[in-house]
């Protein structure tokens, strides 16, 4: 398990380390999200708490995170290649089909929910958690895919 998360001194490629850096920020940010929304409830319904700003702010925290993490491990180690070969591609194409399938059933869910007339809390917070999951996903696809190699058909 060490010889996964080393990620300064392993065989790792880029893609791989921006892998495990994008699942891990993904969960770090959504956990967080929960937190500040839950704490907001004083005492209301869940869809009664604010939740935008934490939305929005958890969006782009982890966005400006799995930025400044990947900058940080390429000053760590700058003359790490960059190269991303076939396999690489491969990984991300498949790490990209099989997060796909959240995507989708959120866009479903959320219209179902807007023509059902649900309260635009659950609305958004669907949206968000499928997104999320599709992130999940994918980066443990990718993992597990660095890990073991690409499945040949």
């Amino acid at each position: 398990m060490s010889k996964i998360l080393d990620i300064e001194g392993s065989g790792m490629t880029h893609e791989q380390k921006r892998a495990w850096i994008r699942l891990v920020v993904s969960v770090v940010a959504y956990a967080a999200y929960v937190v500040v929304v839950a704490a907001r409830t004083d005492g209301r319904p869940l869809s009664g708490a604010p939740y935008v700003a934490a939305l929005l702010w958890s969006v782009g925290a982890a966005i400006a995170a799995s930025i400044v993490v990947e900058i940080a491990i390429g000053v760590t180690n700058p003359r790490a290649s960059r190269v991303v070969d076939e396999r690489d591609r491969e990984i991300g194409r498949l790490g990209e089909h099989v997060a796909q399938s959240f995507v989708v059933i959120g866009a479903v869910a959320a219209m179902l929910m807007a023509m059902a007339e649900w309260d635009t809390f659950w609305i958004a917070n669907v949206i968000y958690l499928c997104f999320v999951l599709s992130a999940i996903l994918g980066g443990v696809t990718r993992v597990v895919l660095y890990g073991g190699g690409v499945p040949r058909w």
